[in-house]
């Protein structure tokens, strides 16, 4: 980053010969607090947010040397020391007091699982899961477990349509057909037309409505023979077949019925049937027009064992804070997350997938407004309230770092004025690429709890940066749900105003093809620069931004 040296030479040399600091020129130990005097020097220390400091950041994060900085994971692990030696260089705090190692690095356990020995017995018939059976979340037959078996139709539960009347299934295991029922005339039952509902599309709606019955796990029934299970399911079991990392869970807690899908062969089996005959239940339910009581005789000798195999995965998000002056125990936020997915051994030519747009763009944006607001503070602009600058991991996982800080939080959470995240920037998504245009950003949740938050965006991008705000993806009811998808939602949650910069998804999106090369800096700069007047706001204007809406 480039500083104006004749500035600090001149200081310099007027704090040494006595001379009283100028009106323009606060001294180190007296910073100024006057709004007016901040909001003038706000260009000069935006300008040293600039393109070529953000390219030189982001050739080093997302090269090959950091093999796709995948959550707890070698290169992870060399991009926080990146980070953090690059905060410390600033000048910033380590604000982690129970970190002695190092007080930049919020450390914590992640939780690796994966599925190991699994099966469902039958009398002597055994079913093994991962080829006859798979669940899909977590489970409660860690050990074996004797099971009580009831068939509950399609396991729907409505005021008009309920396989559950009359059925006591609480403490046990519920198996239902997939998919929704179909009248005598073709349409589905449900909805009387050809369109399928929920309970026909997600199976988290038979999921929910066999926990509210108080059952342990729901078997659905999924195709009318093996080899159609096998092709309906094929990506559900690569879901289920790869290790997930969580946040370490309460052991033994389960808060909802397990959902597994089942093979027609299993099914009939646990059901005292065939799968002719099981599958012939549909037949029934379309000549009656209704829910009907099924003839099966479920398995009585049943036991379930579905081990989860759990190993802490260390990793940690990095923090560099600034103290304000007279109001520092307000703290603004400002996020991006460092993590990305990682490698892939089973591709052929390049297996890194280095993440420059995902989110290299954001964190380098992040080292550099750190770097602006530090040389600041060294000038006697620092800032009135505290700033925090956070690169979170595991976002990639489930917003993973983020969420941790939410529940654990350094500063606490009643003081935290907002959070400005930043992910994704610096590259152009299909809608503008199709004139050009990446002169914009998508600007996603600066109203939703603040409106002053709103207004302060759209004032300084007027003043200084001239971006086209698109409020595309800010709608209610955006199919993309981009609100929910990236890690200020963990403080938008907690009734924290945040405002969420993000340039739009492209071909390259969580592919080996997202390098450094087709960063557009120039236009990164931009958005990182319209971040920085937006922070340098939220931190030295006279009054918090106010939350004027229940919105989470």
């Amino acid at each position: 980053m480039k500083y104006n040296h004749l500035y600090v030479y001149a200081l310099v040399a007027a704090l040494t010969s006595g001379c009283a600091s100028s009106s323009n020129t606060p001294s180190a130990s007296a910073p100024t607090t006057d709004v007016v005097k901040l909001q003038e020097a706000a260009p000069k220390y935006a300008s040293t947010v600039t393109a070529a400091d953000l390219s030189k950041h982001l050739h080093i994060l997302a090269s090959d040397e950091y093999e796709g900085r995948d959550t707890g994971k070698k290169g992870q692990k060399m991009a926080a020391a990146y980070i953090s030696n690059e905060f410390k260089q600033y000048g910033l705090t380590g604000p982690v007091t129970n970190n002695s190692a190092n007080p930049y690095y919020q450390s914590f356990d992640l939780e690796q699982t994966q599925w190991g020995d699994g099966y469902i017995t039958v009398g002597k018939e055994k079913y093994l899961m991962m080829q006859d059976f798979f669940v899909l979340g977590s489970s409660p037959f860690q050990t074996e477990q004797v099971v009580d078996v009831v068939f509950a139709g399609y396991g729907i539960d409505t005021d008009n349509y309920s396989d559950y009347n009359n059925l006591d299934v609480n403490g046990k295991v519920v198996v239902v057909l997939a998919g929704e029922p179909k009248g005598n005339n073709g349409n589905f039952l449900l909805s009387g037309t050809t369109k399928a509902s929920d309970w026909g599309n997600d199976y988290r709606t038979k999921r929910n409505a066999a926990t509210k019955r108080g059952a342990k796990a729901v078997l659905i029934v999924t195709g009318t023979n093996n080899s159609e299970f096998n092709s309906l399911t094929q990506r559900y079991k690569a879901y289920a077949s790869r290790p997930s990392i969580g946040l370490k869970s309460n052991a033994g807690a389960q808060s909802s019925a397990a959902p597994m899908f089942v093979s027609p062969v299993a099914g009939a089996s646990l059901l005292g049937t065939t799968p002719e005959e099981l599958i012939g239940y549909g037949s029934q339910v379309a000549s009656a027009n209704k829910p009907v009581a099924s003839t099966f005789t479920a398995a009585k000798d049943v036991k379930i064992k579905t081990e989860r195999v759990s190993t802490p995965l260390a990793t940690e998000n990095v923090l560099g804070f600034i103290e304000g002056s007279d109001k520092k125990d307000e703290v603004v936020v400002v996020t991006a997350h460092y993590d990305h997915v990682g490698m892939d051994e089973s591709l052929e030519d390049d297996k890194i997938f280095n993440g420059a747009n995902d989110d290299g763009s954001g964190t380098v944006a992040v080292i550099e407004l750190a770097e602006a607001f530090a040389q600041a503070k060294k000038d006697g602009f620092g800032p009135r309230r505290s700033v925090l600058f956070m690169t979170v991991t595991g976002e990639e996982k489930g917003l993973l770092g983020s969420e941790y800080y939410s529940e654990n939080p350094i500063f606490p959470l009643e003081n935290t004025v907002a959070d400005v995240n930043i992910d994704m920037i610096g590259r152009m998504d299909y809608e503008h690429e199709k004139t050009n245009d990446s002169n914009y950003i998508y600007v996603i949740g600066a109203d939703k709890l603040s409106s002053e938050l709103d207004q302060i965006n759209r004032e300084v991008n007027e003043k200084y940066v001239h971006l086209n705000l698109d409020y595309t993806f800010n709608d209610e009811n955006d199919p993309n749900r981009f609100y929910y998808r990236s890690d200020h939602y963990n403080f938008a949650k907690h009734g924290i105003p945040i405002v969420f910069y993000f340039n739009g998804v492209h071909d390259d999106y969580h592919q080996p093809s997202d390098e450094v090369d087709k960063i557009i800096f120039e236009s990164a700069e931009k958005v990182a620069r319209l971040a920085f007047h937006v922070t340098w706001e939220l931190a030295n204007r006279e009054n918090r931004i106010v939350v004027d809406s229940n919105k989470k």
